[in-house]
Parts: C-alpha cells; structure tokens; sequence
C-alpha cells in the first residue's frame, strides 16, 4: 500500500462524511418543513374560526384589554 492510496482512501471517506451529512441536513429540512407547514394551517385555522359569517371579528377578550382592578383604582 503505497501514500497514493492512503490519501485516495482518506478522500473517499471524507467524502462519504461529507454526502452523510447533506443527506441529514435534507432530512431535518424537511422535517422542519413539515412542521412549519402544520403550524401556519393551524394559526389559519384559528383566525378562521374567530371570525363570524359576516367577515367581523368576534367579540373574544384579549390579554391587552384585560383590565384589572388595580388599574381602575
């Protein structure tokens, strides 16, 4: 076994590394994806669902007009 095929070895393997690591970077995109995908239908989902027939918003309290009494003191 001569240098040239120690170094054509150490190529192949990074190589292999290097092809395993797209193919697992692909993989976790695309799962990432998916839940991207599964989070937006839901949140339009639920802007869907709190508006009423007519395209109004219904009358649904929020954090931001939550008034305590503290505030009304």
């Amino acid at each position: 076994m001569n240098v040239d095929d120690v170094v054509a070895e150490k190529i192949a393997a990074a190589t292999a590394r290097a092809e395993a690591a797209k193919r697992r970077r692909a993989a976790l995109n695309a799962a990432r994806q998916r839940g991207l995908a599964q989070r937006h239908a839901a949140k339009l989902r639920n802007q869907a669902s709190a508006r009423t027939t007519d395209g109004s918003e219904t009358d649904t309290p929020s954090a931001s007009n939550d008034t305590t009494t503290e505030e009304n003191s």
